[in-house]
């Protein structure tokens, strides 16, 4: 995720530990890291990341997701999971910034948000198992 210029980091730090204290990452907050930048018109940016790398983390992380989301946004994810499942198998969700600011998590289609990419492992590798995964996970 990204803090531009205009924004206050610690705001945008605490958009994002919305996901990951919802999701009862133990030490949430320690592992987001963050890397100052330009961006395209040379403006300072600051890039926010975390990754989850523990199974218990990911599914709560998830569940933490399917449960706050609206029924619009639901089945908004429900048409377009095909689209949102790459070819690698990762699932791809931008949520509103402004919305996990206040506490709230909101999908949204703007470049501005919290991107998530979750990887769905299969073995072997199907893209229908990982949509049959995906559907389970948030359908």
């Amino acid at each position: 995720m990204i803090a531009h210029a205009t924004e206050d980091v610690s705001r945008v730090r605490e958009a994002l530990d919305l996901f990951l204290s919802g999701a009862g990452v133990r030490e949430g907050s320690e592992l987001i890291e963050e890397l100052q930048a330009e961006g395209h018109h040379g403006n300072p940016i600051t890039i926010l990341s975390v990754q989850l790398k523990r199974k218990a983390d990911c599914l709560n992380f998830a569940r933490f997701v399917r449960e706050r989301l609206s029924e619009e946004d639901v089945a908004k994810l429900r048409e377009e999971m095909p689209e949102r499942l790459d070819e690698n198998q990762v699932f791809h969700l931008r949520f509103d910034k402004q919305a996990a600011y206040l506490q709230q998590v909101r999908l949204t289609n703007s470049s501005d948000a919290i991107t998530a990419k979750i990887k769905i492992e299969t073995y072997p590798k199907s893209r229908e198992k990982a949509g049959a995964i995906v559907e389970e996970l948030f359908g």
